[in-house]
């Protein structure tokens, strides 16, 4: 089960990679290589939202059928999985949290990205014309 987890967590590596590669100022020479790069990879980034989904659910399914550990019924080693597990789960949560941020900001930046560079080919058209 931790290999689906190392998956989203190198997606969300990847999206943050090229997030700040597309935001960061200098590379004019590299960017409409990376543009094109990064919007052919948008669709297939497209499968991390339900793959998120459906491991939010896991975690769900996970938490509502966790046995409870409430005041003396378990012993301390019970008490300590119990706790590990409550912190795998909100580390999981995390890792989908930002998964998902990461793909919406690659979205939204590389569209921005994009419309800048053709208002500055329309600017550069404008300036030739005149």
């Amino acid at each position: 089960m931790a290999l689906e987890w190392v998956v989203l967590g190198y997606a969300a590596a990847a999206e943050a990679i090229m997030v700040i590669l597309l935001t960061i100022p200098g590379l004019d020479a590299l960017r409409k290589g990376l543009i094109v790069v990064t919007r052919n990879l948008l669709k297939p980034f497209l499968s991390v939202v339900p793959f998120c989904l459906f491991l939010l659910m896991d975690i769900y399914w996970k938490y509502e059928n966790r046995p409870s550990c409430e005041a003396d019924s378990c012993t301390p080693t019970e008490h300590l999985r119990h706790q590990k597990s409550i912190m795998k789960s909100q580390r999981n949560a995390l890792l989908i949290a930002s998964a998902l941020l990461f793909y919406w900001l690659l979205y939204s930046v590389t569209n921005l990205v994009v419309k800048i560079e053709q208002l500055n080919q329309r600017v550069e058209r404008l300036k030739n014309r005149d």
